[in-house]
């Protein structure tokens, strides 16, 4: 359940920052009460998660699936390409989250 309480944190934040790029800076009303309402969704099953995974390991997934996803997000729905260097960063950020939870014992606790 841990992984879903995640998976459902991180659906949420994405589904929040696609609206608060849309709210215009919070001058749209609609997008920006849907982005409010993603983002506590996202922190109450962030907060769950945070039960029974380290927030190191929880933080490190969230933030890698999130920046990846939003990034593609932002290609298609904004026009918005990355640059190589963005790219290469983002595989570095992916990188580092795999090597932390196939190797850090960290998740075990």
């Amino acid at each position: 359940m841990k992984y879903i309480y995640l998976f459902l944190a991180i659906a949420a934040e994405i589904f929040a920052t696609t609206f608060l790029k849309k709210s215009a800076g919070f001058t749209l009303i609609k997008p920006t009460l849907i982005c409010i309402v993603g983002y506590i969704i996202a922190f109450y099953f962030l907060s769950i998660t945070l039960k029974y995974l380290p927030v190191g390991i929880s933080y490190a997934i969230w933030s890698g699936v999130g920046i990846v996803a939003i990034t593609l997000i932002g290609m298609f729905l904004f026009k918005q390409i990355p640059d190589t260097a963005a790219i290469i960063g983002m595989v570095l950020i992916v990188v580092g989250v795999i090597i932390i939870n196939l190797f850090s014992k960290m998740g075990t606790h």
